[in-house]
């Protein structure tokens, strides 16, 4: 068996409570999200003790909390989680909603009262309309404030995300989901291979998030991951690249164990310090936690 890595910092995480209708109404309907696995097993209350839980035996040191609430109700998401992390022991960093709005000073403000959480280190979009990347002066925002853009695109929309992100040199960019193909197809790899290739030549400011990639592909082998993380590792090479669990999510396929099991044969040619980037070093210093 492979060794475990000697800690882990998880840069993708969601806790949530399916109870709450009006900000997980898509928990309702597993079913629409999750082919060829459990949709119970995401559609969930997630707590950290759940999550404490299905991690036991992987010394995960600290976790990121990934906005999961609907529209506007992301930016009350980061509020609550922040206000509660210090008794419910997580999480140590949070990325917040971008919903949309009607202006970008409108954008700005909603950026703004989530500066108020100590624990707020950027934000995703939270719109279906919104588009992978937002208005340059929303982007030059993010950037005056030290904040982190996680942009969340599939392969047909990665190149173009590259253009918009062009210049932006001061300005933390994570790619979430390894760039989120949608299927194993040669077409769907070829336009991620292009895209990732594209956001990996803006420069050391863009990191690519290695997780996500268990929904798509139906599994949690080494066999169907491995050809993907290998690729992006490649791409971003080891100080830009980092592992994370998207759970409860990706548990529709698999256990903790199942995943970072792969994630620990995939990286087992690796060095001590290279693999500890990969596990904890690098989400420790883009989420500063």
């Amino acid at each position: 068996m492979t060794a475990r890595p000697s800690r882990i910092v998880d840069a993708h995480v969601h806790l949530w409570d399916p109870a709450r209708t009006d900000w997980y109404p898509y928990l309702a309907r597993p079913a629409d999200h999750v082919a060829g696995g459990d949709g119970a097993r995401m559609a969930r209350r997630f707590d950290v003790d759940t999550y404490r839980a299905e991690t036991a035996g992987w010394n995960v040191e600290k976790f990121v909390n990934v906005a999961a609430a609907t529209g506007g109700h992301s930016v009350e998401e980061t509020l609550e989680l922040d206000a509660a992390a210090e008794t419910r022991g997580g999480p140590d960093a949070i990325i917040g909603g971008l919903p949309p709005t009607a202006s970008v000073a409108e954008a700005v403000e909603l950026i703004d009262r989530q500066m108020t959480a100590p624990r707020f280190r950027g934000v995703r979009p939270m719109g279906a309309n919104l588009g992978p990347v937002p208005d340059t002066a929303v982007l030059r925002a993010l950037a005056e404030r030290d904040l982190v853009f996680e942009l969340l695109a599939h392969p047909d929309q990665l190149t173009g995300a590259a253009a918009r992100l062009a210049g932006f040199d001061d300005l933390t960019v994570v790619i979430e989901h390894a760039g989120w193909p949608r299927s194993d197809s040669e077409e769907e790899r070829a336009l991620w291979q292009a895209g990732i290739e594209a956001l990996a030549g803006l420069g050391d400011h863009v990191v690519c998030k290695l997780s996500g990639l268990a929904m798509p592909l139906r599994s949690m082998a080494v066999d169907a991951l491995a050809p993907w993380l290998e690729a992006a590792i490649e791409a971003f090479e080891v100080d830009r690249c980092m592992f994370a669990s998207n759970f409860p999510v990706d548990s529709a396929h698999g256990s903790f164990d199942d995943l970072y099991d792969t994630f620990s044969t995939v990286t087992a040619g690796l060095g001590d310090a290279s693999r500890d980037k990969l596990f904890a070093g690098n989400a420790e210093r883009v989420y500063r936690c």
